[in-house]
């Protein structure tokens, strides 16, 4: 199978807009082992986090600050997205954290406007040589509460951030008069699709008003000349062993075998 590789459009795309998305960045195989998997674990996840938002409304997230020997951890290392990474940030790349995204069916609770790099310059790192790649594990739609952003909105530099309900997110004035300046756009994903965005770019998500839940894998990545200059709770650089693209499928359907079994 040919997988992917970064092209010279995409390449232009997240230079000048912040963004680009991939359609089937994992295969239908690797998106279902993917799937069992993920349903499996959040049903009893000691590291999962309850956050709410404006409006009191929960959403959850499973936070990994190591890579393991599990499918989460093999996409984190997988080449065609570990080589993208570096060819986007100019530099050799280092895992910073992974995190399961949980939005349930109704309840489901939005994410509200807020750049990654407004948490992210907290914990010391100088520049936003940062980026993320959200896979979607299920179909990620208006309904359900997809990403939107701001095209374009990474070139604004670092926006002040403020608590709003458990989140903390880009100041409500600031991102109320770059709304009258620049439209949104939403983010909607096949199982599969992947979405590579600048850690300054302005995204948020809306609530799951469907009957289905939104999962998604978000793995996010640091230059390695970009580490953070103190300690905090994400981990300083350690270079990635890269696995070959066949490797996540292999580790998916490793790990589904091992919870049926545990399961039985």
């Amino acid at each position: 199978m040919a997988w992917y590789r970064l092209s010279a459009g995409d390449r232009a795309r997240f230079a000048d807009e912040g963004y680009f998305i991939v359609p089937g960045l994992l295969s239908a195989d690797e998106v279902a082992a993917l799937e069992e998997v993920t349903r499996s674990v959040i049903e009893a996840d000691s590291e999962r986090l309850d956050r709410h938002d404006g409006e009191g409304l929960l959403t959850l997230l499973s936070l990994r600050n190591e890579l393991r020997e599990d499918a989460f951890s093999a996409c984190v290392r997988s080449a065609r997205i570990v080589r993208t990474m570096e060819a986007l940030l100019g530099d050799e790349v280092y895992h910073y954290h992974h995190k399961l995204m949980i939005k349930e069916p109704r309840v489901g609770g939005a994410w509200e406007w807020h750049q990654d790099y407004g948490y992210w310059y907290q914990n010391g790192c100088l520049r936003p040589d940062m980026a993320s790649c959200m896979v979607a594990i299920t179909r990620a739609t208006r309904a359900n509460g997809c990403v939107e952003v701001v095209p374009g909105s990474h070139c604004l530099g670092r926006i002040d951030h403020v608590e709003v309900g458990d989140q903390v997110c880009a100041d409500p004035e600031r991102v109320a008069e770059v709304l009258k300046r620049w439209a949104p756009e939403a983010c909607e994903l096949e199982p599969g699709d992947g979405l590579f965005f600048h850690a300054n770019l302005l995204h948020r998500s809306l609530r799951n008003e469907s009957e289905e839940p939104r999962l998604s894998l978000i793995q996010c990545y640091n230059a390695r000349s970009n580490e953070a200059y103190k300690a905090h709770h994400h981990p300083g650089y350690a270079a990635i062993e890269v696995l070959e693209d066949d490797a996540v499928l292999e580790a998916g359907l490793k790990q589904a075998r091992a919870l049926r079994g545990s399961s039985s």
